[in-house]
């Protein structure tokens, strides 16, 4: 199992911030970087500094790191057109040596494009456009000469689908959510990884039942994988410090994530294994906690 450090910059993080967490994901060993894609704080509290852009962030990790795989959990459609998201992540692609991903929803916080003007239409919209963002971004990637669509809401006409990105055919794109019918045909049809975030083991093996199902019948193999927020600690006093820090109660830590000693963690992602899960996301939501990483690193990584 691989385990990747996800953040959530939205909360309240600088460029520098992430940096630090970036190179200490690379040193540490863990196998990539990933971070949430927002323009507004979630939960309640302090919005300075304000929130980075996901794309420009991981733009300037490409050249600062070496080895770690970067990408967004995830990118909503509605932030960007198709084209120009494209154009982004192969450049990004470009600039990483072949080491990004994108993870790509139909975007749900509408205070936010409320905040930045962004349009937020109606749910069945958002989901059309969403399919129609996926088609055309692994279009553009992969087409060897113009390339044209005509969709209910995208039309392109003979684009020279430039620049290309390193990875070939293309980067991977990950599809996430627990929707019973819409999800697991659009993970089966365009997602190279699927994945369930914050949810129990139970509801987390359901969900990778159905899109099991349904990549059967669209013949592709996805990598499975799950996202939990992460509390260890070495003893109790330990583990309610950091789950204090994040505002969290460590009873809905214990129960709903990856919280406890480093042999608890490793038994709980041992059972994410179990139900098929390849790579888990540690939620990382104490950015300023070094030693939290360097504990998972040293007494969980090495078991998993």
């Amino acid at each position: 199992m691989k385990l990747r450090i996800f953040t959530e910059p939205q909360e309240g993080a600088t460029y520098d911030d992430l940096l630090a967490v970036a190179q200490a994901t690379e040193r540490l060993g863990f196998d990539a970087f990933f971070r949430s894609d927002h323009y507004l704080r979630i939960t309640a509290g302090d919005p300075g500094p304000g929130s980075t852009d996901a794309w420009t962030m991981l733009a300037g990790l490409a050249r600062e790191t070496s080895r770690i795989r970067l990408g967004t959990l995830v990118t909503p459609a509605t932030f960007r057109l198709p084209g120009p998201l494209a154009i982004t992540v192969a450049q990004v692609d470009q600039m990483s040596g072949g080491r990004v991903e994108l993870g790509l929803g139909t975007g749900w916080y509408d205070r936010e494009h409320a905040a930045y003007g962004i349009p937020f239409p109606p749910g069945k919209e958002r989901f059309g456009r969403f399919e129609e963002q996926l088609e055309i971004v692994r279009g553009l990637w992969t087409s060897d000469g113009p390339y044209s669509f005509e969709g209910a809401y995208y039309r392109l006409v003979d684009s020279p689908a430039l620049p290309k990105p390193v990875q070939r055919p293309s980067p991977p794109i990950i599809i996430g959510g627990v929707g019973a019918k819409r999800t697991p045909r659009l993970a089966a049809t365009y997602a190279d990884e699927y994945n369930v975030p914050f949810h129990t083991p139970e509801e987390t093996g359901a969900a990778f039942d159905r899109v099991r199902r349904a990549a059967e019948e669209t013949g592709r193999a996805l990598v499975l994988s799950a996202a939990q927020t992460v509390c260890v600690g070495r003893d109790q006093a330990e583990l309610e410090r950091r789950a204090a820090a994040i505002g969290t109660s460590l009873a809905d830590l214990r129960r709903s994530g990856l919280a406890g000693t480093p042999a608890e963690v490793v038994d709980k992602l041992g059972r994410l294994g179990e139900l098929g899960a390849e790579r888990v996301y540690l939620q990382v939501m104490d950015l300023s906690d070094a030693d939290h990483l360097e504990l998972i690193a040293a007494e969980v990584l090495p078991h998993v």
